[in-house]
C-alpha cells in the first residue's frame, strides 16, 4: 500500500484534534451561555458540570457515526483513494471554516458545517472521476440529496419555531415571577422546577442517550410506549425533590435548574455531535484498515469500492473516551470559545453597554416597525393591564452584576431541550447551535432586554448570526468543492500545500482573534477608582505626545527622502492611535463617570476634555498620514527643500514644548507652564507666515498644484495639533492639581506619584 495512506490517515487523526478543539470553541456556546449570562455558579464550577456532561456523552455517544460514513453519499460507488481524498478535503475545510467562525466569535452549526462539507467533497470526487472515466455514469448515482434537503428545511423551521416559542414561554414567565421573583417563587418554585427539570431530563434520554449503551433500545421502546406515565412519575418525582430541597435544605433550585440542564446540553452535544468531529477522522480510519486487509490478500486497492462502509459501525470506546479528554480541555483552556460564548450573552444581556455590532438598515426599519406596532397595541390596551405589565417587567439589580436573572436562564435551557427533545422525537433535522441561540435571542426579547438604545444593535447582531447559519451552508459546499477538486488533481502535492495552508490559517487566525480580544478590551475599560483614573490619563497623555513626534517626525523623513514605507507605516500608527481614542470617547468616558465613586465634578471635566483633545489631535495625525501616504503613493513630485524645512520649523517648536512640559510633569512644578503657550501663539503666527510662503512659491512656479495642496494642508492640520496639543496639556495640568485638592488618601498620593515619575 502506498505509504501517502497511511500519511492521510495520520493527518486525518490530526485534523479530528484541531477540529475538536475549533468545534468546541464553537459549540461551547450551547451549553455555557446560559449559565454564564446568570452567573449561577463561579466560573470553574460551571465548566466542572460541563465536563462532567461532556465527558458521559462522549463515553456513551450515539451511533450517528454513520453520517459521514454513508448519510450523504454512497460510498459503494468511491473507491479507496477517492473516498480518502473525500474525506481529507472535508476535515481541510472544517477546520479553516469552524476556525474562522470562532477567530471573530460568530457562533455556527457544526452539523451543518459537517453535512455540507460532506456533499461539497462527495460532488467533487464524483465529477472528478466522470470527467476521468468513460463508464462513470451520473452526478446522482454519487449524492445522497434527500439529506441536505432535510438539513436545510430543518434551519428555518427551527429558527423560526425557537424565537417564537422563547419570547412567548418568557413573556409569560415574567408575567407570573417578574424580576422581583423571591416571594412568588417560594410558592410557585417547586412546580415550576419539576417542569424544568422533566423538559430536561426527557431532552436527556431523547436526545443525550438515544442509541447509546447507556441506555439498551429496549429501555427507550418502553418508554416511548408508556412515554406519558414517564412523564407523569417523572414530574411528580421532580416536583418533590424541589421543594424538598427549597423548603427543607433552603437551597436556590433554580441553581440546580440551570446547571442540571448546561450538564444535560453537554452531554446531548458530546454524544450527538460528535460525529461532526471525529466521524470523518473514524471513517477514514475504517477505509483503511478494510484496504489493508484487501492488500494483505493480494487485491488491488486502487479498485477497492467501499460498500463495507455502509455496515453498522462500532465506536473504539478508547477514541470516544480521548475525543472526550480533548474537549474538555478545549472548554477549560480555549479562548475562542469564550469569544463565541461572549457573542451570544452580549446579544441577550440586560440594559446598555459596549454593543458587539453596529446598526443596519434592516435592523432600524424593524425598530421602527416594532414601536409603530407597540403604540398601536398600547392605545387598546386597558390602564390596569398596562401598570400590571410595567409593574411585572419592573427591573430590579441582578446579583453579581449578571447578564440576566436565573429567571430567564431557566427559561432558556428549558424551552431548548423541550424543543430538541421534540424535534428528535419526530426525527427532524434541528441544530443545537440554532435551537439554544434563539431560545435565548427571543426570551430576551420578550424580557424587554432590548431597549431603544440598544434594540437596533442586538437585533442587526441576531441577522448577522442567523445570516452567517445560511452562509455556512453555502461557504461549506464551495470550500469542500474546491478543495476536493485540488486534492484530485493535485495528488500528494495537492496535499502538502494544503496542509501548510491550514497550519497558515490557524497562525493568523489566533493572531487576529488575540488583537480583536486585545482591542474589545480596551473598549470594555472602565476606570471605578481615583488611582486608575489618574494613572490611566498619565498614560494616555504620554503616548499621545510621544507618538504625535514620532509620527510627525517619520511623515517629515517620509516626504523628504521619498521614503514610501516611512509614511505607510506612520498611517498605520495614527490610524491605531485615533481607534484606540474613539473607542474611549465612545465606550469609557460615560461608564466611568457612571461608576466613579467619587464626587469631584472639576476632576471629571477634565478627564472628559483630556479624552476630547486627544482625539481631537489622533484625527488630525491620522488626516495629515493618509494625505501624505496618498501622495507618495501616487508617486507625485518630491517636497521641494524649502517646504521640508517650514514642516520642520513646526515640529522642533512642538517637540521643545512637549519635552519643556514632561519635565514640568515629572517635577510636578507648572510656574513655567507658559512655554506651552507660547508654543500656540509662535505657530500660529508661523502659520500665516509658512501659508504666505506657499503662496509665493506658487506664483513663482516652484511648486506643483498637489504639492501645494498637501503643503497647505499639512500646515493647517500641525496648527490644529498645535491648538489640541495646548488645551490637553493645559487639562492635564488641570487635572493634576484638582486630583491633589480632591484630597485623597496617603497610599493613593504615593502610587500616583510613582507613576507620574515612571512617565
Amino acid at each position: 500500500m502506498d505509504p501517502i495512506y497511511l500519511i492521510i490517515v495520520i493527518v486525518l487523526l490530526g485534523l479530528a484534534t484541531l477540529d475538536l478543539i475549533v468545534g468546541v470553541s464553537n459549540d461551547a456556546v450551547n451549553f455555557l451561555n446560559s449559565s454564564i449570562g446568570s452567573r449561577v455558579a463561579p466560573l470553574w464550577m460551571i465548566l466542572t458540570v460541563a465536563s462532567l456532561g461532556v465527558m458521559i456523552g462522549a463515553m456513551f455517544s450515539s451511533g450517528m457515526m454513520e453520517v459521514a460514513r454513508s448519510g450523504v453519499f454512497y460510498p459503494e460507488k468511491f473507491t479507496f483513494p477517492a473516498i480518502m481524498t473525500l474525506f481529507l478535503a472535508v476535515m481541510i475545510t472544517d477546520v479553516i471554516l469552524l476556525d474562522l467562525f470562532n477567530t471573530f466569535g460568530l457562533p455556527t452549526s457544526t452539523t451543518v458545517s459537517l453535512v455540507f462539507e460532506l456533499l461539497g467533497a462527495s460532488v467533487a470526487v464524483a465529477l472528478f472521476t466522470i470527467w476521468t472515466q468513460d463508464t462513470a455514469g451520473e452526478l446522482g448515482n454519487y449524492i445522497n440529496s434527500g439529506k441536505a434537503l432535510a438539513i436545510i428545511s430543518g434551519i428555518f423551521i427551527s429558527i423560526a419555531i425557537a424565537f417564537l416559542v422563547g419570547s412567548i414561554i418568557m413573556y409569560i414567565s415574567r408575567l407570573i415571577f417578574s424580576f422581583n421573583y423571591g416571594k412568588r417563587f417560594r410558592y410557585l418554585g417547586a412546580i415550576w422546577g419539576g417542569i424544568a427539570l422533566t423538559a430536561i431530563i426527557y431532552f436527556a434520554i431523547f436526545k443525550g442517550l438515544k442509541g447509546s449503551v447507556l441506555v439498551t433500545p429496549a429501555t427507550l421502546s418502553y418508554l416511548e410506549e408508556h412515554m406519558g406515565i414517564a412523564l407523569f412519575y417523572t414530574f411528580t418525582g421532580a416536583t418533590l425533590l424541589m421543594a424538598l430541597l427549597q423548603h427543607l435544605f433552603r437551597v436556590n433550585i433554580l441553581k440546580v435548574i440551570v446547571l442540571s440542564g448546561t450538564a444535560a446540553l453537554a452531554m446531548a452535544f458530546a454524544g450527538n455531535d460528535l460525529v461532526n468531529f471525529i466521524g470523518v477522522f473514524m471513517a477514514g480510519y475504517d477505509s483503511f484498515r478494510i484496504a489493508g486487509e484487501v492488500a494483505v490478500n493480494g487485491g488491488n486497492i486502487e479498485a477497492l469500492y467501499m460498500d463495507k462502509l455502509n455496515e453498522p459501525v462500532v465506536a473504539n470506546i478508547a477514541w470516544l473516551i480521548g475525543a472526550g479528554v480533548i474537549m474538555i480541555l478545549a472548554l477549560w483552556f480555549s479562548k475562542k470559545s469564550r469569544s463565541v460564548t461572549e457573542t451570544e450573552v452580549n446579544l441577550a444581556r440586560k440594559g446598555e453597554g459596549v454593543e458587539r455590532f453596529s446598526s443596519s438598515p434592516l435592523s432600524r426599519s424593524m425598530v421602527r416597525g416594532s414601536l409603530t406596532i407597540s403604540k398601536s397595541i398600547e392605545k387598546v390596551t386597558p390602564a390596569p393591564v398596562k401598570r400590571f405589565i410595567d409593574r411585572q417587567f419592573a427591573p430590579v439589580e441582578t446579583e453579581n452584576e449578571a447578564s440576566f436573572d436565573l429567571i430567564r436562564a431557566s427559561v432558556n435551557l428549558t424551552i431548548a431541550a423541550l424543543l430538541i427533545s421534540l424535534g428528535t422525537s419526530l426525527k427532524l433535522p434541528l441544530s443545537t447551535t440554532f435551537v439554544t441561540f434563539m431560545v435565548a435571542m427571543g426570551s430576551s426579547l420578550a424580557d424587554r432586554a432590548w431597549g431603544r438604545d440598544s434594540a437596533v444593535y442586538r437585533i442587526n447582531g441576531v441577522l448577522t448570526v442567523v445570516a452567517g447559519w445560511l452562509m455556512t451552508a453555502l461557504i461549506a459546499f464551495t470550500v469542500a468543492l474546491l478543495i476536493g477538486l485540488f486534492l484530485m488533481w493535485g495528488g500528494k502535492i495537492a496535499i502538502a500545500l494544503m496542509i501548510l495552508l491550514v497550519v497558515f490559517i490557524l497562525y493568523k487566525s489566533g493572531r487576529i482573534h488575540t488583537k480583536r480580544k486585545s482591542r474589545e478590551q480596551q473598549h470594555q475599560q472602565v476606570f471605578s477608582s481615583e488611582i486608575q483614573l489618574v494613572t490611566s490619563c498619565n498614560e494616555d497623555v504620554r503616548l499621545v505626545l510621544d507618538k504625535t513626534l514620532t509620527i510627525f517626525e517619520n511623515v517629515l523623513h517620509g516626504m523628504r527622502d521619498e521614503e514610501r514605507k516611512t509614511v505607510k507605516k506612520a498611517m498605520a500608527e495614527a490610524n491605531e492611535l485615533y481607534e484606540k481614542f474613539k473607542d474611549k470617547r465612545t465606550y469609557e468616558v460615560v461608564p466611568t463617570l457612571e461608576s466613579m465613586e467619587m464626587n469631584a465634578l472639576d476632576l471629571e471635566q477634565e478627564y472628559v476634555q483630556l479624552v476630547d483633545y486627544s482625539y481631537e489631535i489622533t484625527k488630525s495625525l491620522k488626516a495629515v498620514t493618509e494625505a501624505s501616504f496618498r501622495y507618495i503613493d501616487n508617486n507625485h513630485a518630491a517636497f521641494s527643500k524649502e517646504q521640508i524645512e517650514d514642516l520642520e520649523m513646526i515640529y522642533k517648536i512642538l517637540t521643545e514644548a512637549f519635552n519643556s512640559y514632561r519635565e514640568m510633569d515629572r517635577k510636578g512644578d507648572y510656574s513655567q507652564f507658559a512655554i506651552v503657550n507660547n508654543m500656540r501663539d509662535v505657530i500660529f503666527d508661523l502659520y500665516q507666515k509658512l501659508n504666505k510662503r506657499q503662496i509665493k512659491r506658487v506664483k513663482a512656479g516652484a511648486s506643483t498644484t498637489r504639492s501645494s495642496i498637501l503643503f497647505l494642508n499639512l500646515v493647517n492640520e500641525a496648527k490644529i495639533i498645535t491648538l489640541q496639543s495646548g488645551n490637553l496639556l493645559k487639562s492635564h495640568r488641570n487635572f493634576k492639581e484638582n486630583y491633589a485638592k480632591a484630597g485623597p488618601d496617603v497610599n493613593a498620593k504615593t502610587l500616583i506619584r510613582q507613576a507620574t515619575l515612571n512617565l
